[in-house]
């Protein structure tokens, strides 16, 4: 019976992020999402995320170079030109 308690207490640290007993937990899902910290009911605390795997950003928007952007950007050139030859502001 001990070896279960050890063995269930070990398994539910590393799926729980360290709860000795799974009666402590909550299920509130925080412990679960990729955060660098989270708040945990049951231990009414912050806690640092040590297992937290920081996503790469995809850029997204406008790029330099880019056919659409140049397009864009002389449009918007020419029409901030002729609003200043209008004396439109």
């Amino acid at each position: 019976m001990i070896q279960y308690l050890f063995a269930d207490m070990n398994l539910n640290f590393l799926i729980n992020g360290g709860f000795e007993n799974i009666m402590d937990c909550y299920n509130c899902g925080n412990c679960k999402e990729n955060h660098p910290t989270y708040y945990c009911l049951a231990r009414n605390e912050v806690v640092i995320n040590e297992y937290y795997k920081p996503k790469e950003k995809a850029r997204t928007g406008w790029k330099k170079g880019n056919k659409e952007y140049e397009v864009h950007r002389r449009k918007t050139k020419k029409e901030i030109e002729v609003q200043n030859e209008k004396g439109v502001y």
